[in-house]
C-alpha cells in the first residue's frame, strides 16, 4: 500500500513538472529579467528599409487610386449619359450603352481587385522580407544580452508590458546598423 502511494505521489509530481504552463514559465524567466517584448510591426514599419519600402508602396497606391478615379469617372458618365439620353436614344444605341456601362463596371471591379491583390501581394513580400532579417538581428541583440525569451507583442494577450521590457527600439537601431538602406542588394516592388 504504502509502495502504490508513492508511486502515486510521484507520478503527481512528475506530471505537475511537466505541466507546467507557458504562463508559470514566462513569470519565470520574467522574474530573472531574461523575458522582453518586441512590437514586430513597429519594428517592421520603424525601420529604414520598412519606411523606404513602405513609402515606395504607398506611391504605387496613390497612382492607382488615381486609375481607379479616372475609370469611376468613365463608369458614372457613362451612366449619367444613359440617364439623361435614355429615352431619346435608339433601342440600339441604347443596348450599346447599357453594354459600354456593364463592361465598364466588370473593368472597375477587375481593376479593384487586381490592384488589392498586387498591393496586398507586395505588403506581404516587403513585410516577409523584413521579418526574415529582423529575426537574424533579434537573435543577434537576444544573445549579446543573454535574454531567455524574445516573445511577440500581441494587443489580444498583453494588457501592459513594463517598457523597460521592450527592445523594440533597440532592434530598430541594429536593423538599420546591419542593413542599412543603401546597401539593400535586391528590390522588394516589382
Amino acid at each position: 500500500m504504502i509502495r502504490l502511494l508513492s508511486r502515486v505521489l510521484f507520478a503527481a509530481l512528475c506530471i505537475s513538472l511537466v505541466c507546467i504552463s507557458p504562463i508559470a514559465a514566462q513569470d519565470a524567466a520574467a522574474q530573472t529579467g531574461k523575458l522582453v517584448w518586441i512590437n514586430m510591426e513597429t519594428a517592421i514599419l520603424s525601420c529604414d528599409e520598412g519606411k523606404k519600402e513602405f513609402t515606395d508602396i504607398q506611391k504605387y497606391v496613390d497612382g492607382k487610386t488615381a486609375e481607379l478615379d479616372a475609370l469611376r469617372k468613365e463608369f458614372e458618365s457613362l451612366k449619367n449619359q444613359l440617364s439623361v439620353q435614355g429615352s431619346k436614344l435608339t433601342d440600339e444605341a441604347r443596348a450599346d450603352l447599357e453594354y459600354q456601362i456593364s463592361a465598364k463596371e466588370t473593368q472597375l471591379q477587375r481593376f479593384q481587385q487586381d490592384t488589392q491583390a498586387e498591393i496586398n501581394n507586395m505588403r506581404d513580400r516587403v513585410t516577409n522580407y523584413i521579418i526574415k532579417r529582423l529575426q537574424l538581428v533579434i537573435d543577434k541583440v537576444a544573445r549579446e544580452k543573454s535574454l531567455a525569451a524574445v516573445m511577440v507583442f500581441n494587443p489580444n494577450r498583453d494588457a501592459w508590458i513594463d517598457p523597460t521590457l521592450d527592445i523594440t527600439e533597440e532592434a530598430v537601431k541594429a536593423y538599420n546598423s546591419t542593413y542599412p538602406v543603401a546597401a539593400a542588394k535586391e528590390p522588394l516592388n516589382p
